[in-house]
């Protein structure tokens, strides 16, 4: 099975940028689609965005289409989120997931890397 440790989360102010990182270990990278999802205090978890397994299609909520992008490297087995123009209310803990094709469910999780912008 495989392996996800984040990195890459922060402070930033409002409007600038972060990069986040999920490193694999453990399994064929290739097999799993991939998703971020993020966690605010008080509120449930949510998808950000995903990527199949090629990298090929992805998939974004609303409230980040056209500031976030997801991209995977089957070569180093990373996934990455590039977050531009921040806001607030993108302040949280981020997590990547993976599952393979097939399973509706994310069964692996990383550990999570806080995300925080000030206004």
């Amino acid at each position: 099975q495989v392996q996800l440790v984040e990195s890459g989360g922060g402070l930033v102010q409002a409007g600038g940028s972060l990069r986040l990182s999920c490193a694999a270990s453990g399994g064929t990278f290739s097999d799993y689609v991939m998703g971020w999802f993020r966690q605010a205090p008080g509120k449930e978890r949510e998808s950000v965005a995903r990527v199949n397994r090629s990298g090929g299609a992805t998939t974004y909520a609303d409230s980040v289409k056209g500031r976030f992008t997801i991209s995977r490297d089957n070569v180093k087995n990373t996934v990455s989120l590039q977050m531009n123009m921040l806001k607030p209310e993108d302040t949280a803990v981020y997590y990547c997931a993976g599952r393979k094709a097939g399973d509706s469910l994310y069964n692996y999780w990383g550990q999570g890397t806080q995300v925080t912008v000030s206004s």
